[in-house]
């Protein structure tokens, strides 16, 4: 069941520590020690990756799930994660497999090739590397991007972007598409409530629009009292249209009480459609709520002239009004991977053991 795998990002220290390079908590770690994403180790003097070939779980879901709204709408996508962190997270949704220190939380052998083979067989469209932080399984996970590849899956990565710029390049280079976890911003936010740091992951958004070809969209969940102030959502909206442009999808979601916070209120409605209002008034053209019933905040309006492009209750699409991904009314382009018809997964969830695939 699954095996060590050598990793590249990492140096010796003269105090015989070896330091991960991977991502910017730098990792100082003694033999036998593990890092603070708990799949990463120091073993015979090297970094090493222990849980490569092991995942927590796999499922076939709707791409819209991911949230991935502009990229081959109303696909089934196969999801599958492992275990492990580099973010701390006092709010995490998916704590029971990102804060876990057990491997038994990984109970599928999951070869590179036998997960592109399994979505291959259950028509997924593309394999999302999920539920826990991918860039910390970076081998594991740019293997897999490889073997999809072959056989036409594409690839996408839900991530909180939090990885150094050369591990960033790298992984990137084999990424179809990616939803970028941006948690709040203000520096003070991430040391305080994710035991991590703004500016690198500001850097991979960067490194995403200016220098790859990957589709990608950004999450911001909305804690209330935290990270869900006018003047906040404002900088915020305004940075992504200065640096990445108006055509990058944004997606507010609703807080619910979990993890360490379990003493919060949900987040109103009203407070995500304040900030959808905001981030198109900061010139955004496609703004989105999540974890709530908001149809407004579901539908993609034209840019151009305003009419309603694809209408989703949930994860399901009701309406379609693209022709060679631009609006049948007007003719103006929406941003996007699509294709001539949607998809027609819908909402369905379908788990998936993959020892059923040799």
């Amino acid at each position: 069941m699954g095996s060590i795998a050598p990793t590249q990002y990492w140096k010796k220290l003269a105090d015989s520590k070896v330091q991960c390079n991977l991502c910017p908590r730098h990792c100082k770690l003694v033999e036998g020690q593990h890092g603070f994403c708990f799949v990463r180790a120091c073993q015979n003097g090297a970094i090493v990756l222990t849980t490569y070939g092991r995942a927590s779980g796999f499922c076939v879901d709707p791409i819209e799930k991911k949230p991935l709204f502009h990229f081959l709408p109303g696909t089934p996508v196969l999801s599958f994660g492992t275990a492990g962190c580099n973010l701390g997270c006092q709010f995490c949704q998916n704590w029971s497999i990102s804060r876990s220190r057990e491997t038994d939380t990984l109970g599928d052998d999951a070869a590179p090739e036998r997960i592109a083979k399994a979505a291959k067989e259950l028509g997924a469209r593309s394999v999302a590397f999920t539920y826990n932080e991918p860039h910390i399984f970076h081998e594991y996970a740019i293997d897999t991007a490889k073997a999809c590849h072959k056989l036409g899956i594409k690839t996408v990565a839900v991530t909180a972007g939090y990885v150094c710029a050369e591990p960033r390049k790298e992984f990137y280079a084999w990424m179809d598409a990616a939803n970028v976890d941006l948690k709040g911003f203000t520096e003070d936010f991430y040391k305080k409530y994710t035991d991590s740091a703004l500016q690198p992951v500001l850097e991979t958004l960067l490194h995403l629009k200016h220098e790859t070809k990957a589709w990608f969209e950004i999450t911001t969940l909305l804690i209330p009292g935290l990270n869900d102030s006018e003047k906040e959502i404002r900088a915020m909206t305004d940075w992504i249209v200065k640096n990445l442009g108006q055509d990058v999808p944004l997606h507010f979601t609703a807080f619910h009480p979990d993890y360490k916070m379990i003493d919060l209120e949900p987040t109103p409605v009203l407070t995500l459609q304040k900030a959808r209002k905001i981030a198109l008034a900061s010139g955004l053209h496609y703004c989105y709520t999540g974890n709530v019933e908001n149809s407004e905040g579901e539908t993609t309006f034209c840019h151009g002239c305003g009419k309603t492009l694809i209408v989703r209750h949930g994860y399901s699409i009701r309406e379609w009004h693209l022709k060679e991904g631009k609006c049948k009314f007007c003719g103006a382009l929406c941003a996007g991977i699509f294709e001539e018809k949607p998809g027609t997964w819908d909402s369905k969830r379908l788990p998936v053991r993959l020892n059923a695939f040799p």
